[in-house]
């Protein structure tokens, strides 16, 4: 699946929420994306362009193709869940921190591989073994996982449904903070709420698989890039090759790990520990320049291509370094000088709503831009002498008829074999759309059954552009539409019902629609790729999504019990598209005139400037395209600040020396060591979690003072 997501849009598995879901493929040299293009380029050959130096079905064709019931095993689902139940942890923490999460393909293929190989010879050695490991099996358990951690994003934890609660409703705007606009989480609506919004998503685009994968050949670069990775894990190269970034990814891990539980012993109370280590001196601390040590974002630095790093710490240095202490300088005249730190009528209001503006401009755009190429693609398509006959949905056979290369028509013969039925998809479609229309309304009463209904009579268009654009450019905008929902179904509803809670809870419906869609067929063209079934990938998806339903509100409500501050500015986990989010429903229901005095016209200069920076790097040349900052990611430090765009520039930096001084040995290691050091960290969040609701507080408190204070503290402590 998964998406560089903000919570917002998500690129191949996971990224900015806003910022890896659209910039993510194309913005920079990342090893990722470097995969990826390699496996386009790999993909082009496979479409009938020439003889193939290889052909990777001439390297398995005396392999047996499992049946798909037979890939769908007990030991695949088991290694699903405990690898489902990892990510879910990192994807959390990296939701309630800055809210960008990395794609984790490689870590969930390494990993899944290296777990089951291992099983798999424990049990050939005893005797026991019954089914060897299959690459189709391996497909199942990535697409599993995914689909399993997918839900932490989707699910709005970090987002819309964080945005909903009482802690991030006290740091809006004060006239959202009534009853009727506020529902605090609890784990029984969550998961009741998730089951029913979470597998439209699945029906709504499966009849048109066919015409995605086969008659359109789109890329799915992510998709692409996955089903490369995991072939070459079943050849006897990459099986070695595998091992050695296993162990790489062992090693980090436990480093990153122990680094965690280290720093733990020093964090007994606020403002306490390596976080708060103020690296650039005390003034920079105080506007959030510091280097927080976080093994976490080190590694996501080390995935994210150079220019989103850059473009972070820019933003940051616009921000935090000039325009925050200019207009703080105007306190008295812009805003009142009595109001508190966090209140939007005061310098919170400009950090956060220009920060919305940028976000809403680049969003725009880029919508605007994918659904253009959407259009012309299909129509494009569309215009094909033999397209014109019949629309090669599942259950007819396709009008072409061209020559194509002996890896397409292995797998074109597989994908076809085991069909869906379009009358299961429609039918599963309208009955769950039944059901979701009359079960919403008695979570959210603010959500009435018409808003659901119009959602999802539109739904299933939105979701097939998306997956359309999706399999064009790699971009999804989930969270885009999500966004366009908080703005349309808020001020239908209007103030005085509710608007601000019911356009947030119609951004999760939406959301869960148009995101799960383009992860499935993301995942049909991994299965494509592979030889694993459309039925074994349908079924994976399913239970994988299930999986999400529950175990990811189980892992926030562990956060959310555990950490006392989570969603407050300037705590641990500050949650902050939770906040942004709730301001978005905040301007769709109730307009500008909470803003402070000049805040209106600043937001309207950087939305401007969100789209002229996005048009002028699409005319530019590449080589100088490259070097153009990135809205969307410029525009997160905004309200954070910058600690974080730090750590991963450390991790840019680090992954550069290493490609100078030996590329290729970076290229095949990078992703392993970086996903060591996040799995690692994030893991570690488990066991602090629940050292925290047993009461367990670390012995030490380890702080940093200005000389003064010390002074006062030493006179303190001597009177």
């Amino acid at each position: 699946m998964v998406t560089a997501r903000d919570d917002g849009d998500k690129v191949e598995d996971g990224f900015p929420d806003d910022v890896t879901g659209h910039h993510m493929a194309n913005s920079g040299e990342s090893s990722v994306n470097r995969r990826k293009k390699k496996s386009m380029e790999e993909s082009d050959d496979e479409d009938g362009k020439g003889e193939e130096v290889q052909s990777i079905e001439m390297i398995f064709k005396e392999k047996t193709v499992p049946k798909w019931q037979e890939q769908l095993t007990f030991r695949a689902f088991f290694v699903s869940l405990v690898l489902g139940i990892m990510f879910t942890f990192i994807v959390m923490k990296l939701n309630l921190t800055s809210g960008i999460i990395p794609s984790l393909n490689v870590s969930a293929g390494l990993l899944g591989f290296f777990f089951v190989k291992t099983w798999s010879k424990f049990l050939e050695k005893s005797g026991l073994l019954r089914q060897p490991f299959t690459r189709q099996e391996n497909t199942v358990i990535q697409t599993c996982v995914v689909a399993t951690s997918g839900i932490a994003f989707s699910g709005g934890f970090g987002s819309y449904l964080f945005g909903m609660s009482d802690v991030v409703a006290k740091q809006s705007a004060e006239d959202s903070n009534n009853a009727q606009n506020i529902k605090n989480p609890t784990l029984g609506w969550m998961i009741g709420f998730l089951f029913v919004v979470s597998f439209l998503g699945l029906f709504s685009v499966v009849p048109l698989r066919k015409i995605m994968i086969i008659d359109f050949k789109l890329i799915y670069p992510s998709g692409t890039a996955t089903a490369h990775l995991i072939n070459s894990f079943h050849t006897p190269q990459g099986a070695k090759l595998a091992k050695k970034q296993v162990r790489e990814l062992g090693k980090f891990f436990s480093f990153s790990f122990l680094w965690g539980f280290f720093q733990w012993f020093f964090t007994s109370g606020d403002g306490c520990g390596f976080v708060n280590f103020p690296t650039f001196g005390l003034k920079a601390y105080d506007n959030r320049f510091y280097f927080d040590f976080s093994a976490t974002y080190v590694g996501v630095g080390m995935i994210c291509p150079h220019i989103i790093n850059v473009s972070l710490l820019l933003g940051a240095i616009l921000s935090w370094g000039i325009m925050w202490p200019l207009i703080e300088k105007r306190q008295g005249d812009w805003y009142a000088a009595d109001l508190s730190a966090s209140s939007l009528h005061g310098i919170q209001g400009y950090r956060v709503f220009i920060g919305i503006a940028m976000i809403l401009g680049d969003g725009l755009y880029n919508f605007a831009k994918v659904l253009g190429k959407t259009l012309y693609g299909l129509s494009q398509h569309l215009r094909n002498k033999e397209s014109k006959a019949v629309l090669p949905v599942a259950d007819h056979p396709s009008p072409e008829k061209q020559s194509i290369s002996y890896n397409d028509q292995v797998r074109t013969q597989l994908f076809l074999k085991d069909q869906i039925p379009t009358w299961v998809a429609i039918s599963g479609y309208v009955a769950i759309a039944a059901i979701s229309t009359a079960v919403l309304p008695q979570i959210f009463h603010q959500l009435k059954w018409y808003y659901v209904l119009v959602i999802y009579i539109i739904a299933p268009t939105l979701a097939f552009c998306n997956a359309y654009g999706c399999g064009l450019t790699d971009w999804s905008l989930a969270s885009t539409y999500g966004k366009l929902a908080i703005f349309i179904i808020g001020a239908w509803a209007g103030a005085h019902n509710g608007g601000v809670l019911a356009g947030l809870a119609a951004c999760g419906v939406m959301m869960n629609i148009v995101s799960t869609a383009s992860d499935l067929m993301q995942d049909f063209k991994t299965g494509y790729m592979t030889l694993a079934s459309p039925r074994s990938m349908f079924v994976s998806q399913v239970i994988g999504t299930a999986m999400g339903c529950v175990i990811s509100p189980c892992v926030f409500w562990l956060f959310y019990k555990a950490f006392h501050d989570l969603g407050t500015t300037g705590s641990e986990y500050p949650a902050p598209y939770a906040l942004i989010y709730r301001n978005m429903a905040v301007l769709g229901v109730e307009g500008f005139s909470s803003l402070p005095k000049n805040c209106l016209m600043l937001c309207y200069i950087f939305f401007a400037a969100a789209i002229i920076i996005n048009a002028i790097r699409d005319t530019s040349p590449k080589k100088w395209a490259e070097f153009i900052p990135i809205p969307m990611a410029m525009a997160i430090p905004f309200y954070i600040g910058s600690y974080f765009a730090i750590d991963m520039c450390v991790g840019s930096l680090i992954l550069f020396i290493w490609q100078k001084k030996n590329k290729v040995q970076a290229d095949a290691f990078g992703p392993a060591v970086a996903s060591g050091l996040i799995c690692g960290d994030g893991i570690w969040t488990l066991p602090s979690s629940i050292l925290a609701l047993a009461g367990v507080k670390p012995p030490i408190c380890m702080k940093f003072l200005s000389r003064g204070a010390n002074d006062k503290v030493d006179t303190f402590l001597s009177s």
